[in-house]
Order: structure tokens, then C-alpha cells, then sequence
């Protein structure tokens, strides 16, 4: 039975309806990484357009890196949605691996400055007092997910600057100056918009939705290490809250 088309009167343009079905299709499984998708001229009779329209949709997953084209074969779902589990023990590496994806980290700027009032109660510091706040950029299998901020208490922990600089993540820069073990207190998670910086590193839209997380880490012994926000580029990661 053909699908009813999608109505011109709706405010979403056609194209973008067209490519968030096709997203929703890929999350839940309908098409694998490596899968081809139908061609254009199945999905224009699926959605009730015509063929442009659904070249612009196409162009756009292109453009998120979801799907990639090759002339005369078609389009393939180059990545689907990556489930990230938020919990006591959160873990960037750990959890690309288990969902079975290639992680990475790439770090933007490191600087020494002074703690914003949210940044000092959260690390339990004095407004004003130094921090090290690290931006970076989280990758899954070559694709940008996320953008962060890790801002850490550099009097309490020297030298983790030059630790971020020369470790391949968090855990090891922590565990180079004395932080073995650390787990998270809490995480609160915010839907907003991504600005221009974001959308230029996501390679996403101004504009286009993110999922923020923010949480503290603490020690073994209760003593907050990092205070850390973290954008995810809201159609390539799954939160996932664990009990």
C-alpha cells in the first residue's frame, strides 16, 4: 500500500520531513551501515514527490555524513545514530568501543584561566580561582559527534594541562596526575540549538538541534576532578540512561 504524501501545507519543507524519516529509518534499524537505499524514484513515489525534492534530503544526510553516493550505484547509510550510555561511570572510549565503534578524540584549545561562578561551585573551588579548561572534539569512526568543554581544578591537580596535551583521553590524563578512579554524581541533559562554532565542527546547520549533557567527576574520596558539557549532534547519538 503506498504511503499517503506528505502535505505541502505542514511548515517543515518537504525535503527536510523527507530526511528526518529517513534518519528515524536508519536509528531503528530499517537500513544498515553499508546498506543501499532505494533509489530516488522509489522514494519519490514513498513520500509523494517528485525526484528533486528528494535529491535535496539526499544531499542533506550527505552532508551529515550519514549517507554517502557513488555515480550510478545509488545512495549507502554510511553511519546510523551511536547508542552512548550515561551513568556513575561514564566513559568516552568504553562506550564507542561497545557500541562497536572506532573512537577518537581531537582537542581544539587548552587554556588556564579563571573559574566562572557555575564552574567553581561545581568543583568546589572559590570564584575566580585557576582552572584548566580543555575544548575538544569527540569523533566515532572518522565522524564528528560531539563538541566539549572540560574544565578541571589545576591547583588540585597539577599538571593536567600538560597531561591532556600528551594522553589519548580523560581517564588517562586524570590517571597520570593521581586520579586512579573517578565516577560521575550526576548528569543533567538539555535539548538547544547549535551555534555557529558548533555547527561548524558537527558539520551540521546553525541552528540544528544538540543534546548538552553536563555533569561533575569526582575521586575515589568524593572530591570533584572535572566539571564537564558536552554537545552531541542530536541525529548521530542515542542517550541512553543507565540505572
Amino acid at each position: 500500500m503506498r504511503n499517503s504524501p506528505i502535505k505541502s501545507a505542514q511548515k517543515t519543507p518537504l525535503w527536510q520531513a523527507i530526511a528526518d524519516a529517513l534518519r528515524s529509518d536508519m536509528s531503528e534499524g530499517r537500513y544498515a551501515p553499508g546498506d543501499k537505499l532505494p533509489t530516488e524514484a522509489a522514494l519519490a513515489e514513498r513520500f509523494g514527490v517528485n525526484r528533486h525534492t528528494v535529491r535535496h534530503a539526499l544531499a542533506a544526510l550527505v552532508d551529515e555524513g550519514l549517507v554517502r553516493t557513488r555515480r550510478g550505484a545509488g545512495a549507502f547509510v554510511a553511519a546510523t545514530p551511536t547508542d552512548y550510555p550515561i551513568g556513575s561511570r561514564v566513559r568516552f572510549h568504553e562506550n564507542l568501543k561497545a557500541a562497536g565503534r572506532r573512537p577518537a578524540k581531537r582537542i581544539l584549545h587548552i587554556e588556564t584561566r579563571a573559574a566562572t561562578a557555575g564552574e567553581a561551585q561545581a568543583l568546589q573551588l572559590a570564584p575566580g580561582d585557576p582552572v584548566c579548561a580543555c575544548h575538544g572534539l569527540s569523533l566515532a569512526d572518522g565522524q564528528p559527534i560531539a563538541v566539549y568543554e572540560s574544565v578541571f581544578p589545576i591547583t588540585r591537580l597539577p599538571g593536567i594541562d600538560v597531561a591532556l596535551t600528551e594522553e589519548t583521553g580523560v581517564s588517562a590524563a586524570l590517571a597520570r596526575v593521581g586520579v586512579a578512579d573517578f565516577t560521575r554524581t550526576g548528569t543533567r541533559m538539555t535539548a538547544v540549538r547549535a551555534d555557529a562554532t558548533q555547527a561548524l565542527h558537527l558539520h551540521l546547520r546553525e541552528g540544528d538541534p544538540l543534546l548538552r549533557t553536563t555533569g561533575v567527576n569526582v575521586d575515589a574520596g568524593g572530591v570533584p576532578v572535572e566539571y564537564g558539557r558536552t554537545c552531541f549532534a542530536g541525529d548521530r547519538v542515542t542517550l541512553t540512561v543507565e540505572g
